[in-house]
């Protein structure tokens, strides 16, 4: 295959994982929503055909809590990189020194994002050097590329509004075409579970293990 598709996500830590969302959430609570999230991302990635997958996780040592829970089809690669741009560039980088033509890196809480964007990311890249999920905070969920453009990750002020504007200017500084998929939300704030209810209550099956735990918390 040519392309890659690269999940990110981190070992969930009470006090250390959706701390924006204690409360409603206590900090235990909110560690295991968050694996709640990452299970039905996950899931959701190994329903897009024709596609390799990697999971690169992070801390480092985290090795064998990630290989308990990955579907099969999933490769591991630790996360290295001193901030967020750094651990992008290099998983990226890693997978197009695999030879792969087309590779796609996402976070790991947004596990409602419809299959057709996710598909959509990858299909953009036919036209467009660079293709970009855009968050609804300013960020965005996904970043797909046919070469690795280490400029899109340098000097961004990451988790701030500012996420966008200034990798599109990075792409306009390189002449690079951009490809915006649709946007979509990752459960951050409380503003985000509020639309996450809302979605579950639509489409159950998006998300089942992040539904059950909502249902047994009560918050659903």
């Amino acid at each position: 295959m040519d392309a890659a598709l690269i999940v990110v996500a981190k070992k969930p830590e009470p006090g250390f994982t959706k701390t924006r969302l204690c409360p409603p959430f206590t900090p235990q609570d909110a560690a295991k929503f968050y694996r709640c999230l990452m299970l039905d991302t996950l899931a959701l990635a190994n329903r897009l055909k024709n596609v390799d997958r990697t999971l690169a996780y992070t801390p480092p040592g985290a090795h064998f809590y990630f290989q308990s829970l990955i579907p099969d089809g999933f490769r591991l690669m630790p996360q290295f990189g001193a901030d967020l741009g750094e651990r992008l560039a290099n998983a990226l980088a890693h997978h197009f020194e695999l030879g792969y033509r087309r590779v796609v890196i996402m976070n790991s809480d947004g596990p409602t994002l419809p299959l057709a964007y996710l598909s959509e990311a990858f299909s953009g890249l036919d036209h467009a050097d660079i293709t970009l999920g855009i968050g609804h905070d300013g960020g965005y969920y996904l970043i797909g590329m046919k070469r690795l453009q280490p400029v899109l990750f340098e000097g961004i002020a990451w988790s701030t509004e500012r996420v966008i504007p200034q990798t599109i200017a990075a792409c306009r500084s390189l002449s690079l075409q951009v490809h915006e998929v649709p946007e979509w939300y990752d459960v951050d704030v409380v503003t985000d579970l509020d639309r996450l209810r809302h979605d579950l209550t639509q489409d159950p099956a998006s998300a089942p293990h992040t539904l059950a735990f909502l249902q047994k918390m009560n918050k659903i």
